[in-house]
């Protein structure tokens, strides 16, 4: 009777994974024999572990990753121009600690978005909070916030990723609206979080692709200098494995 009214406490507390570990106590005999500290001390790693899993459910579910890639699956044998030691240092996440931004340019299908998203789960397993959007997609929902009253509240949820990915950089024009939206989401990640590009356009062209040269200017300041950068080449991963028996 004592250990369902613990049970229950331990529910109320919140303290799910204490109270499965103690479930698995009372019924495991060889546990019986270990002192207490030992299984206060197995408890205590349990609740840990449970609610690290928990953290990680929530920040993979709210970074809405397009592809579920991994830095261990990268393929270094394609000649796509992957320097090891760059992807390994970028895999410790100290450039998103840092509010450092990465540009991944080259032609489609040559794995932008696969590495983007790899280093974006990396960065959630890490415990920092990312979001991913499709250039375009971000634009689009700009817009409706602004109309629906909600732009503060999207800016503010922007603001808190530690990365923010946007994918598909420059493959449609911009109004004078997206060039001032998107002035405001990057001057946001100034001090306070990073930026993941991919692009096919180069970087030299995005000033012209940008379009207004004092916001160019500024954008482009806050996005470009202080960015690592990995130029991808080669043939098309999608054309090349549809073309294995």
């Amino acid at each position: 009777m004592l250990i369902e009214q613990t049970l229950e406490g331990l529910r109320k507390l919140k303290l799910i994974g204490m109270a499965q570990a103690l479930e698995h106590q009372s019924i495991n005999t060889a546990i019986h024999s270990l002192s207490f500290e030992d299984r206060i001390s197995m408890l205590v790693d349990a609740e840990r572990l449970a609610r690290d899993n928990r953290r990680l459910k929530r920040l993979t579910k709210n970074a809405r990753m397009k592809v579920g890639a991994s830095v261990e699956d990268i393929d270094y044998k394609s000649t796509r121009g992957l320097d090891k030691r760059q992807i390994a240092s970028l895999a410790n996440c100290d450039w998103i600690d840092h509010g450092q931004h990465l540009i991944l340019t080259g032609p489609t299908g040559v794995g932008k978005t696969w590495l983007a998203c790899a280093l974006g789960h990396q960065a959630i397993r890490r415990g920092l909070p990312v979001v991913y959007y499709r250039f375009t997609r971000l634009l689009e929902e700009l817009e409706i916030a602004r109309g629906d009253g909600s732009l503060p509240t999207l800016r503010m949820q922007l603001s808190k990723a530690k990365l923010l990915i946007l994918d598909d950089w420059g493959l449609s024009s911009l109004t004078n609206r997206n060039r001032q939206d998107l002035m405001e989401v990057v001057d946001d990640r100034t001090g306070g979080g990073s930026l993941a590009i991919t692009s096919q356009l180069p970087v030299p062209q995005w000033h012209d692709y940008i379009g207004d040269p004092t916001l160019a200017d500024a954008i482009l300041d806050r996005m470009v200098h202080s960015a690592h950068r990995i130029e991808l080449q080669g043939d098309s991963l999608r054309k090349t494995r549809a073309a294995k028996p």
